[in-house]
């Protein structure tokens, strides 16, 4: 490892060999074994996590729960003002963080610094929130009675993060959840754990200077293991999990049957719309930034274009051109758009991705072979590709995690959208058109049925304050802003008699 790595680990509090469990305190010699950490850049080895065991999960556990019970007794814009201090001491760390996760999963440094700042975004937005945890009052149809509701914190909130956002996710869920007066237990991805174990550093720092631990608690764990114990744990009452529809097929199924509550982000297969009366220069910008950010690794990648028969072959052309262009190399480069994909099975599922798409009939325009980049062999580097084919394949239904981009060609803007929707998925949607009727279609409830459906802008980039979330099998979860912190807590309906009788609701009689 390079001494520019080195130096990156140095500044995040990164060892040679970490512990990956902590409930404000390290435990030092946790039980689950060890969890050797990789550069996609290069292949060199970064450090050594030692994972948890069933023993290390539940004595942190047991911390959170007690921490819950004194936590919950702060006043709201006391935690506000914990959290406000949060966003501060991230900002502190900004660059350092962001060179992190560019070191650890692959994307470029500007990403990085963008998904910290994600991170100080949603933090700004919670300390707002310290005030604004409003319920509603009633009135009531008895006299001399008031009704109205209050919104109570939920316990301990699990937290499963996926690679491609190792940080900004954690921080939707934990900044908010804090505010509202839970405590939470971070599972990260074990393909980016160092981040988790650096902002776990940082939370611990924080929370001592108000005497206070368990409230940000982190478990680094095989999934098979640890993640398996997390959602079957009745003491946990809301998990909430980014990743595959896969995984969220299993979460949903084990914390449904015990009742509990999910917050599911799950996969996206989202398609860009291009009209023919469409800015075409501004559609192009939003289909490579969609399409090639995070070498095809956001949950909002751009999967699908759907072109309109009249300017396709014109955008196909200036797209073809445009990926030709993209620099791919070492993310933390200057100048680099590209970085490598998050290891080698990634590699491999994107090049048995582009033999289905062959073997179905489709064809490859441009990209989709490895690189090797000078002095980084060991890294795990693509040319992104943009391939044609028909929307009801089976490859094109699937998510592939990849910089794979489909074109396929309508003929209207209602077979645009018929397309658009034709995928079990339903997470982020974009269309590119100067048509007011058409923007207001796609935005209406004849038009996308995502979560998310943006004109003239591209399907990636999501803002703080906007509900962040998808439809059908993206699993219905929203995080971060809007009213999404009403699913870090739960309601509670009071009726309070400050009358001398005692009538019921609905004009009951009940004897005398």
């Amino acid at each position: 490892m390079n001494e520019r790595y080195s130096q990156i680990l140095k500044a995040c509090g990164i060892e040679e060999v970490n512990s990956g469990v902590c409930y404000g305190e390290w435990i030092e010699n946790p039980s689950g074994g060890d969890l050797d950490v990789f550069t996609p850049i290069c292949g060199s080895k970064l450090a050594t996590v030692k994972m948890a065991g069933a023993d290390d999960y539940d004595k942190v556990m047991e911390k959170s729960e007690a921490a819950f019970k004194t936590w919950r007794m702060m006043p709201a814009p006391q935690r506000g003002e914990i959290i406000r201090q949060l966003g501060n001491a991230l900002r502190e760390k900004r660059d350092d963080l962001g060179a992190l996760v560019s070191l650890e999963m692959g994307k470029i440094f500007p990403e990085g610094v963008g998904e910290v700042q994600e991170m100080i975004d949603i933090c700004d937005f919670a300390v707002g929130l310290g005030r604004q945890l409003y319920g509603l009052s009633m009135h009531s149809e008895r006299p001399g009675h008031r009704m109205y509701e209050q919104w109570h914190p939920l316990g301990t909130i699990g937290i499963i993060s996926a690679f491609n956002f190792p940080v900004a996710v954690w921080a939707w869920n934990a900044a908010i959840a804090a505010v509202c007066g839970d405590t939470n237990l971070w599972k990260p991805s074990s393909e980016t754990p160092l981040t988790g174990i650096a902002i776990q550093h940082i939370c611990n720092d924080l929370m001592k200077e108000h005497g206070l631990e368990g409230i940000f608690n982190l478990v680094v764990g095989r999934g098979s293991s640890i993640g398996e114990r997390l959602i079957a744990d009745k003491r946990i009452p809301l998990v909430s999990a980014t990743g595959s529809c896969e995984m969220g097929y299993r979460i949903g199924e084990v914390v449904g049957k015990r009742l509990g509550r999910t917050i599911l982000e799950l996969g996206g297969n989202n398609a860009l719309l291009v009209m023919d009366d469409a800015n075409l220069d501004l559609a192009l910008r939003g289909i490579l930034f969609g399409s090639v950010g995070t070498a095809g690794q956001r949950c909002t990648s751009t999967r699908r274009i759907i072109v309109h028969e009249k300017v396709y072959d014109e955008l196909i052309g200036k797209l073809v051109k445009a990926y030709a262009t993209v620099p791919i190399g070492n993310p933390l480069d200057e100048g680099t758009l590209m970085g490598p994909l998050v290891n080698a099975s990634a590699v491999e599922v994107m090049q048995a991705a582009i033999e289905r798409i062959k073997t179905s009939g489709g064809k490859i325009l441009c990209g989709g072979e490895p690189v090797t980049i000078d002095g980084l062999e060991g890294g795990h580097y693509v040319k992104p590709c943009i391939a044609e084919a028909n929307n009801d394949w089976d490859i094109v239904q699937e998510e592939t995690f990849a910089p794979i981009l489909y074109a396929i060609k309508c003929t209207s803007m209602e077979d645009a959208i018929d397309i658009q929707n034709n995928v079990v998925q339903g997470l982020s949607s974009a269309m590119f058109t100067t048509n007011l009727l058409s923007a207001e279609t796609f935005l209406s409830h004849r038009g996308s049925d995502c979560g998310i459906a943006n004109i003239n802008i591209g399907t990636s980039g999501a803002e703080i304050g906007g509900a962040f979330g998808g439809e059908k099998e993206t699993g219905g979860g929203r995080e971060a802003g809007s009213d999404s912190w009403k699913a870090y807590m739960r309601r509670q309906t009071n009726t309070i008699n400050w009358s001398t009788d005692l009538p019921l609701a609905q004009g009951i009689k009940f004897g005398d």
